[in-house]
């Protein structure tokens, strides 16, 4: 646990937010009182969220166009 002041956070705010991804906590104090803790979010460990890759959908059978294609020809015959 790293304590900082509030100025130092302001100034190195890009620093210290990459050291709370890596797993750090940080102590923020104004005026000699902690005024806030900043710790990284309690998700599934390894990489945030952002960095993961996308789920990837997948679907089965005949395509969108082939079914409206399907369609069009079921409405001719009527």
């Amino acid at each position: 646990m790293k304590t900082v002041t509030f100025t130092e956070f302001r100034r190195n705010t890009s620093v210290l937010l990459s050291n709370v991804e890596r797993g750090e906590v940080l102590i923020v104090i104004r005026h000699g009182k902690p005024i806030a803790e900043v710790s990284p979010v309690s998700m599934a460990p390894g990489m945030p969220a952002w960095k993961q890759p996308a789920l990837r959908l997948a679907a089965t059978g005949a395509g969108l166009a082939a079914a409206i294609l399907g369609e069009r020809s079921d409405e001719d015959v009527l």
